[in-house]
């Protein structure tokens, strides 16, 4: 088996975003495009080289030919072992699993989460550091920088593997390991929660379940965990087969791309829904008739967080990205805990977690997780609310839901997404708003005063980084938010995502429509953004 030594000349664009590399999959196909960033990882992360690496994705179109490829690098580059998922799969947050209980030095996670697969759809890749979690700015800055003067990659031929055996291989000075994708995960999550507690909520005639993998990696992991462990009719699992193009659908657990399961919840069908996305951190709940916003699901598992084994002495705080609701704030306050507000991206969460200022944090992006890994973990939310179900007996989800708003109050919140815009557009809508700020504080949005407006900026309270530029917020004291940012995780043109918060204290006033409500913030972000007109669009694409 030799090394070869393969000339490039560097890409443009290979700034990783919130979430790694993301590009539609014929980018990552072009000669040396998918080499380039590896090599930049792998010459950047001087720990790898003799090190162990965590490789493994969520099973999309192109997931095995870059795991064969980035298995003959690690050879060249003097990667020791590399542990990847059986069939090439391995969820994120189960990566983040494997990589923390086998002392990884990082893995290569390839996913580009909730975005559409296939042939013409898209492709990524991420590496996460040896806590598990994503690379930090530092990290990523390095690497991009390394993309920007690369001029080879180092390959060895040779590193034939079968992917769907378990088992071990050695090619030289390099072992790799075909490992259960599911096993190191599930113990993880088996010491957190009330399995037997949980088990028999699910064995019960009376309670309606299911939940939806979206034809994603989260199949085989709820297939093994809420069927297998915990008795759960295997009907109760849908769409279970993870699928290169995932089945033709959008694997995004939301109201709309899972709509038959949102329906079914709306309609009082199911007394109890979820949905995980492409790679599976990300989380959609439902009760009977009614929605679980991911800033409520965070609250709400913060305040009950004691009815969970794992988390039974407390939690030492929360945190949560900026745009998402202050819903978490009012039960730290109550709690007495630390609360901290974090620029979007999962990786502002890991100084925080490792230093142990935080146990459980959260994105309105239905993310949500805890310091048991470094992602976000869409089955871990949905245990955690089987948890929380099978100790609260005999309460519905809605009913936990108005108990909690009643006890720490209501924040009414939604996002609208703008999907796919020209660029030149979103930035003249985002320009409008920026140019707005100095001028905002001080006026009224439908009675409430504006008390400040600015560029939200975040200073880490571990290492005193600091990251500028994170979204424009007008902010109406304790009453109303509303936030305007461009989301980096999109492969087409640009997502203007705006976010709208209004807090009502009054039990008789919490049972709203919650777009009625927020429909006086609506119409002010238009007024400065000029988002609609400037698009030409009616509306959003998603609101969620």
């Amino acid at each position: 088996m030799t090394v070869r030594t393969v000339a490039i000349r560097p890409f443009e664009g290979q700034k990783p975003g919130t979430s790694g590399l993301r590009k539609k999959v014929a980018v990552f196909r072009q000669p040396g495009y998918l080499e380039a960033f590896v090599q930049a990882v792998f010459d950047t992360q001087e720990a790898l080289r003799g090190g162990t690496l965590v490789l493994g994705g969520d099973g999309r179109f192109f997931n095995r030919d870059a795991i064969r490829t980035i298995l003959g690098m690690a050879a060249a580059n003097g990667v020791a072992r590399v542990l990847v998922g059986q069939g090439g799969i391995l969820s994120t947050p189960a990566a983040s699993a494997v990589i923390r209980r086998h002392g990884a030095q990082g893995g290569l996670v390839l996913s580009a989460s909730h975005n559409p697969g296939g042939p013409d759809g898209d492709f990524g890749i991420k590496f996460n550091i040896a806590n598990g979690g994503p690379a930090p700015e530092s990290v990523t800055e390095a690497i991009y920088a390394r993309t920007q003067v690369i001029d080879r990659y180092l390959i060895r031929d040779g590193i034939e593997i079968d992917l769907d055996r378990i088992g071990e291989t050695a090619f030289g000075t390099l072992q790799v390991a075909v490992i259960d994708p599911v096993a190191d995960y599930a113990d993880l999550l088996e010491c957190l929660f009330d399995f037997d507690a949980i088990s028999t909520l699910l064995r019960r005639t009376d309670f309606r379940f299911r939940f939806d993998a979206m034809h994603a990696v989260t199949g085989p992991y709820a297939c093994r965990l809420l069927v297998d462990r915990l008795g759960a009719p295997a009907a109760a699992v849908i769409n279970a087969v993870p699928l290169e193009d995932f089945g033709g659908g959008h694997p995004d657990p939301n109201p709309v791309y899972a709509k038959e399961l949102y329906d079914a919840a709306m309609a009082g069908r199911l007394d109890f829904a979820a949905a995980s996305d492409g790679d599976g951190d990300r989380n959609m709940i439902l009760g009977a008739g009614i929605a679980v916003g991911p800033s409520d699901s965070l609250a709400v598992l913060a305040a009950n967080a004691t009815l969970a084994p794992g988390y039974a002495r407390g939690i030492a705080g929360v945190a949560r990205s900026m745009p998402t609701s202050r819903a978490a704030d009012a039960v730290a306050v109550q709690l007495g805990v630390e609360f901290f507000e974090t620029p979007t991206g999962w990786k502002f969460f890991g100084n925080l977690l490792d230093a142990g200022r935080i146990t459980l944090c959260g994105e309105e992006s239905y993310g949500t997780s805890s310091d048991h890994v470094r992602e976000k973990d869409g089955l871990w939310a949905v245990l955690f609310w089987l948890n929380v179900l099978a100790r609260r007996q005999g309460e519905t989800v809605h009913g936990i839901l108005q108990q909690h708003w009643q006890r720490f109050g209501r924040h009414y919140y939604s996002r609208h997404d703008y999907e796919a815009v020209d660029a030149a557009q979103a930035q003249a809508a985002m320009a409008g708003l920026r140019s707005a700020l100095p001028d905002l504080a001080g006026s009224a949005i439908a009675g409430m005063t504006i008390t400040q407006a600015d560029d939200f900026a975040y200073r880490d309270p571990i290492d005193g980084s600091e990251s500028r530029g994170q979204g424009l917020r007008v902010i109406c004291g304790e009453q109303a938010r509303v936030i305007a940012r461009l989301s980096g995780t999109g492969t087409e043109g640009a997502t203007v995502r705006l976010y709208f918060e209004l807090f009502e204290a009054d039990p008789a006033r919490q049972d709203d429509d919650v777009q009625t409500r927020l429909q006086p913030l609506f119409d002010f972000a238009e007024s400065v953004t000029g988002l609609r007109k400037i698009t030409g669009r009616a509306g959003p694409d998603v609101i969620t």
